[in-house]
């Protein structure tokens, strides 16, 4: 067995050179994911500045908006007289997965160069920086500054801190890709659950007659989120080159799917494999991500009376008495969507290390066309609320699956050494179904909407769109075959760039560097309780939500 302490760091390293970050002999690498933890649960709040618009649709006028008549979208980046109108807010949350993509694609491969450590610092740094100046925008009201902090700069931060911690936990768990991926991508998802309950209870706390309390609740969650995030950064470290499990060995299950080489990150592009998995993403993700943007809405205008108890009536009809009722349900409908969207990233991602990437996929992507296409419509005519209700959480957790698995996916097809900028760039999927799947509901519902067709019905075109949507995914992923040979990187060259210094003995295949498999330890213990607290917090808060609908 080959020790840690034979690669020796070279001199002149600095402490966020990525030659800085190889374990040691002795180190736990189930400190890993909750370092990844704690930088996705902070930048998953992205999903969660829903909460801000309306509060920020009264900025100024605080109890009574101020509208200014014949605004457009360019007058409202610079007014400063008129409160915004969620419309123009909304752009705010297109720009965040539009430059997530686009800077994981041009970042990438410079985070497999310069290493997990750094590009978690400079998330950190342009994901809170980009509230600080956000803060500064709502406080001068300017829309633009707005835009520029937390959509442009924050947006650089999602995409470098979604992809930080891919490449190394799949390299840190190669027994247990799925799985590993899982567990740090579900935090993405989780960041809404805590992050939006408590903007809520801090923009409560400053709120005043002469404001709305969201500058300060972002200067607030700013400072919180870099402190979880530097945390985090700091933890990473990345194994020693061809480092494995102590006693393991890859199975010899003749799964042709498995990589047995690496494709470097110049040629990945050229294959027909990602442009067929790039599909897959985009068509799992614009099935579900501009539906689950009205689950609300659709949940109250499809049962309308169902939910409060006054069967017959027409959501259009609705007191306001009742359409708070309504509201709250449709908040509860919204956090248990939430919760199996956060469960399904590690489920599903798990489930697919024993089922096989390409299999699973193929499941998820079948039962949700036969959802879309049969049971949905069926329940929402037929009045079935808790088939409706169920029939989305499952939705909700293959959408979820869909990204936690999507890595491992890669790291099976490409191989492990590039894979994290290679997943950046498939990232790009994100970004146009982020705008795609919000066109097919959006653009659907209004055309329905002004063609006289009732509130309840409206939605049944949406559902056979997206269902088609899910078959043409469904297809492409049947058509993903292993990389030909040419684009393999031959064995000498795989190491090539992240190699261990000049004069260290590298492991062989299988050597554990004496750091084992990891296990229980205080350190372990106390960074699982780190990020498990608040997200056993927001479980909570979602939980009681969500008894509103039943």
């Amino acid at each position: 067995m080959s020790s840690a302490a034979d690669i020796a760091r070279p001199p002149g390293t600095g402490f966020l050179d990525r030659e800085n970050t190889v374990a040691m002999a002795g180190f736990n690498r189930w400190l890993i994911p909750p370092c990844a933890l704690a930088i996705h649960l902070c930048i998953g709040m992205a999903y969660g500045f829903s909460v801000f618009w309306l509060p920020l649709s009264r900025a100024i006028g605080v109890s009574q908006p101020v509208a200014c008549e014949g605004m457009t979208l360019w007058t409202a980046l610079f007014t400063t007289t008129c409160d915004w109108r969620v419309s123009d807010l909304l752009w705010m949350y297109t720009l965040f997965f539009v430059v997530l993509g686009g800077a994981a694609a041009i970042w990438g491969g410079w985070l497999e160069r310069a290493g997990p450590r750094k590009a978690g610092l400079v998330s950190a740094v342009c994901w809170c920086g980009g509230m600080v100046i956000s803060a500064l925008g709502i406080y001068l009201h300017q829309l633009w500054l707005m835009w520029l902090g937390s959509g442009v700069i924050g947006g650089i931060g999602l995409g470098l801190g979604y992809i930080s911690p891919v490449s190394t936990l799949i390299k840190w768990f190669p027994d247990q890709r799925g799985m590993a991926t899982g567990m740090a991508i579900m935090g993405f998802g989780g960041g809404a659950m805590i992050g939006s309950p408590l903007a809520d209870i801090l923009m409560r706390h400053f709120a005043s007659p002469d404001g709305v309390g969201v500058w300060q609740t972002f200067l607030v969650l700013a400072a919180g989120y870099f402190v979880f995030m530097v945390a985090g950064a700091l933890g990473y470290r990345v194994p020693p080159e061809n480092w494995r499990p102590a006693g393991w060995t890859p199975a010899a299950t003749g799964n042709r799917m498995i990589a047995t080489g690496d494709v470097h990150l110049k040629d990945a592009h050229k294959t027909p494999q990602f442009w067929l998995i790039w599909v897959v993403l985009l068509t799992n993700v614009s099935a579900s991500i501009g539906i689950i943007g009205v689950a609300s809405p659709m949940l109250q205008e499809i049962f309308a009376g169902r939910l409060i108890g006054a069967e017959g009536v027409s959501f259009l009809d609705f007191t306001p008495e009742q359409r708070a009722a309504a509201a709250a349900v449709g908040a509860g409908f919204v956090g248990l969507v939430s919760l199996f969207n956060i469960g399904g990233r590690f489920f599903w991602a798990s489930f697919s290390d024993r089922l096989g990437r390409k299999t699973m996929y193929a499941v998820i992507l079948a039962l949700g066309l036969a959802l879309y296409a049969a049971l949905i419509p069926y329940s929402a005519s037929s009045g079935l609320l808790f088939v409706f209700v169920a029939s989305f959480c499952v939705i909700a957790s293959m959408y979820g699956g869909g990204f936690a698995t999507v890595p491992a996916y890669l790291a099976d097809v490409f191989g492990t050494k590039f894979v994290g900028a290679i997943h950046g760039r498939l990232l790009t999927a994100w970004s146009l179904a982020g705008v795609f799947g919000g066109l097919i509901t959006g653009n659907i519902r209004d055309a329905q909407i002004a063609a006289g067709v009732p509130r309840e019905a409206v939605y049944q075109p949406i559902f056979f769109t997206v269902a088609a949507l899910l078959a043409v995914g469904f297809v492409a992923n049947l058509l993903v075959r292993p990389v030909a040979e040419k684009y393999q990187m031959r064995q000498e060259a795989k190491g090539a760039g992240l190699s261990a210094p000049a004069g260290a003995t590298l492991a062989p295949a299988g050597g554990d560097y004496g750091i084992g498999r990891g296990g229980v330890s205080a350190p372990a213990i106390a960074a699982w309780i780190a990020v498990g607290l608040p997200l056993l917090w927001g479980v909570y808060i979602t939980l009681l939500k969500a008894t509103a609908l039943f």
